[in-house]
């Protein structure tokens, strides 16, 4: 029987390819990481994902949950994440996210414009009118000077709210 420590081999090449414990425990804890990320989502998001029913369940299940309970939920969807296919889940759950932003993104620069008009930034306007087919000038201006009077009589921003309504809806027409 050859000694392979001392001719140049090492004691590892007898053994075939496995993982280390370490490398086991860092696939879990990434695993239950991913799990950690689908609670995050909300359900309307889950239907979205090609996800097992009984880990669709579980976390469903999970959203009810507070502190003991949820920690072992989420080592039990760990242990079911095992089974899934993760690389899938992960990529859309990239897709979500990204789609998320994108929504952020319009919403903040609605509020931006609604506050830029609001401070008399005319400029605001012009920029609007070549953003959406669709926008009444005339309704826009009357928007504003209501919202105007409402912020020197120290009332509720009721007109605030509609001409941040009229943007959205303006911006829905624009995408469909």
């Amino acid at each position: 029987m050859a000694n392979n420590y001392w001719q140049g081999g090492t004691y590892h090449d007898d053994l075939p390819d496995e993982k280390s414990k370490s490398q086991i425990k860092r696939e879990l804890l990434a695993l239950k990481s991913l799990g950690k990320e689908l609670l995050e989502l909300p359900v309307k998001d889950l239907d979205k994902l090609d996800l097992s029913e009984r880990l669709y369940e579980s976390l469903v299940k999970a959203h009810g949950m507070t502190h003991g309970a949820l920690k072992r939920q989420i080592g039990f969807i760990g242990g079911l994440m095992v089974h899934e296919d993760y690389d899938s889940i992960q990529k859309s759950i990239e897709k979500i996210r990204q789609t998320h932003n994108g929504e952020m993104k319009a919403f903040h620069q609605l509020e931006q414009w609604r506050d830029e008009l609001l401070a008399g930034n005319n400029e605001v306007m012009t920029v609007l009118r070549n953003h959406f087919e669709d926008l009444d000038i005339q309704h826009l201006r009357q928007l504003v000077r209501n919202a105007n009077k409402e912020i020197a009589q120290n009332k509720p921003p009721k007109a605030a709210r509609l001409l941040f309504k009229y943007l959205q809806q303006c911006q829905a027409n624009n995408d469909s």
